[in-house]
């Protein structure tokens, strides 16, 4: 079995400018914090909210187990599960 390590290492990173274009997003709707993380501007949300095929869905809690684990695979899930849909 792969450590931690060796799996993030392994891992294809794709830039954040590519993901967001997927959503329709570009690089003035995001607060860049290096090549492969942004934070999305609140702007966006006056854009998109009236838009009728958009979704949104809050996530308020992450809940690890005692010894820290599963809030990585759990973002990971969240994150396929969207792209989905």
């Amino acid at each position: 079995m792969l450590s931690d390590v060796e799996i993030a290492q392994a891992a294809q990173v794709e830039k954040i400018t590519s993901a967001a274009a997927k959503l329709g997003l570009t690089e003035d709707d995001l607060e860049f914090y290096g090549k492969f993380k942004a934070k999305i501007s609140a702007d966006v949300w006056k854009r998109i909210e009236k838009n009728p095929d958009g979704k949104l869905i809050l996530v308020t809690a992450i809940t690890p187990t005692p010894a820290g684990e599963g809030k990585t695979t759990t973002s990971i899930g969240l994150a396929d599960a969207f792209a989905r849909l």
